[in-house]
């Protein structure tokens, strides 16, 4: 039986955390952080160790690690959460050099933290493969491989071979491997760090939604917060902040879990080095092997809801089970009669050029970081660090990095804004259909379309 929405299997492994207080008053700090997720609490653990004596001060309007950061598919990959030609078009080709060797240090900083720490969260650092397993597949598989080598990229092409000797996936082409990736179990370490931050002396107020954001100052139906910066880290739930509804696009994305799976099934699948698992396909889904042996696969099921609305505690469609059930059995043909013991649903955020930002604007105090189109785990963790760099007044090669102060056109208004979005995946889930189930042996020319309308080529 699956069991649906209670936010994610990772809190159900772990159990949901008791709620720290609510702010019962106003308050005066330096710094105030909007957002108990993985970038708030990043910012406010490396601000706090670059200035103890800073103030600060994180408002959350569920508890710490609610949204994405407790809900995403564990994968802290070192992949960029924007396109390299829209980075090297304003700053030059070296900066995005500089920019992926600062997320390849953010995989190993992120699991030096965590040890430095005491957070145990399931962390394994092998890597991550993307598979090609339809005909239509292994040219584009080939292609990107070739562009992330022309960018210096620790990326490698595995044959049929290859592939499976690593991971048993069913039809398996070839894949690309990069070493720069690795599984955690979210919650774990989105708990571990809010302990981690409270003690440094971070006060953390949960069910404390802000209702508002103006320069020096956040507001709440508690009491107004005054602060000579206030960073906003709310990431996919930006929109439901007054006058951001357009900036990011909420995205939703769904996983599913399997029951523990026995010892006879790993021995013919293999995956002992538990890399990180991905495809090429348009709707491309991603998977790990959790620490007790069960398969977490996601992907995008109901990509948008109209209006920008985000949460309803991570509950899934019947419709979106069945799709990821599918894609499961379809690489694992073997897990066909494996209980799905868990579906969720979380939601990222996506700018317009489909490039992330991070900044901060002096004057007004006002600073801000997310758009991860989906690589939240480790580009979080390098915004918490660029965002103590720019509130310090530090100029460093983090401040200096591309993505920095980078602000785009807003989305289109509805029903545009919607519209596009489900014409978009509709055309990519088409493609696939054509690539994987029917066997066209060339890429849809319906996914170059949909690039186009979307922006993201």
């Amino acid at each position: 039986m699956t069991v649906n929405g209670g936010v994610s299997f990772w809190y159900r492994e772990i159990g949901l955390p008791s709620r720290r207080r609510p702010l019962d008053r106003s308050l005066d700090v330096d710094v105030c952080i909007v957002g108990g997720g993985y970038t708030g609490l990043w910012t406010a653990y490396y601000l706090k160790k670059g200035d103890p004596a800073l103030r600060i001060a994180v408002l959350e309007r569920s508890f710490a690690g609610y949204g994405a950061s407790g809900r995403n598919g564990g994968w802290i990959t070192a992949a960029l959460a924007g396109s390299r030609r829209r980075f090297a078009a304003t700053h030059g080709r070296q900066a995005v050099l500089d920019l992926q060797r600062e997320m390849n240090g953010s995989v190993d900083e992120i699991v030096a933290v965590a040890a430095a720490e005491g957070i145990e969260a399931d962390i394994v650092k092998n890597g991550m493969l993307r598979v090609a397993h339809a005909p239509a597949q292994l040219p584009r598989l080939r292609r990107q491989v070739v562009t992330a080598q022309e960018w210096d990229d620790d990326v490698v092409l595995l044959d049929a071979e290859e592939t499976v000797a690593r991971i048993g996936v069913a039809g398996a082409l070839g894949a690309s491997y990069t070493p720069h990736c690795a599984r955690v179990q979210p919650a774990k370490l989105v708990q571990g760090l809010a302990r981690a931050v409270e003690g440094l002396g971070v006060e953390i107020y949960e069910s404390t939604p802000a209702t508002g954001i103006a320069p020096h100052m956040a507001e709440t139906p508690y009491g107004t917060v005054k602060a000579r910066f206030v960073i906003r880290a709310t990431e996919g739930f930006t929109a439901g902040l007054p006058g951001e509804r357009r900036t990011w696009l909420p995205m939703n994305s769904s996983l599913i879990v399997t029951e523990p799976l026995g010892e006879r099934f790993w021995a013919r699948i293999g995956w002992t080095g538990r890399e990180l698992l991905g495809d090429v396909s348009h709707a491309y889904i991603y998977a790990q092997r959790t620490a007790d042996d069960r398969i977490a696969i996601g992907g995008r099921g109901w990509p948008y809801r109209f209006g920008s609305r985000t949460d309803n505690d991570g509950r899934t469609r019947a419709a979106t089970v069945r799709q990821l059930r599918d894609a499961l059995v379809r690489l694992f043909p073997s897990t066909a009669d494996a209980e799905i013991a868990h579906a969720w649903s979380g939601v990222l955020g996506v700018p317009r050029d489909w490039c992330s930002t991070v900044g901060l604007d002096r004057r007004t105090g006002l600073g801000w970081a997310g758009g991860y189109v989906g690589h939240g785990v480790a580009t979080a963790n390098l915004a918490g660090r660029t965002l103590r760099d720019l509130v310090l007044g530090a100029d460093t090669t983090l401040t200096r990095l591309p993505w920095v102060g980078r602000k785009v056109r807003k989305w289109e208004p509805e029903p545009l804004r919607w519209l596009g979005v489900q014409g978009m995946y509709m055309a990519y889930r088409e493609a696939d259909r054509q690539e994987v189930v029917a066997g066209r042996v060339t890429s849809s020319p319906l996914a170059r379309i949909a690039d186009k309308v979307a922006r993201r080529d």
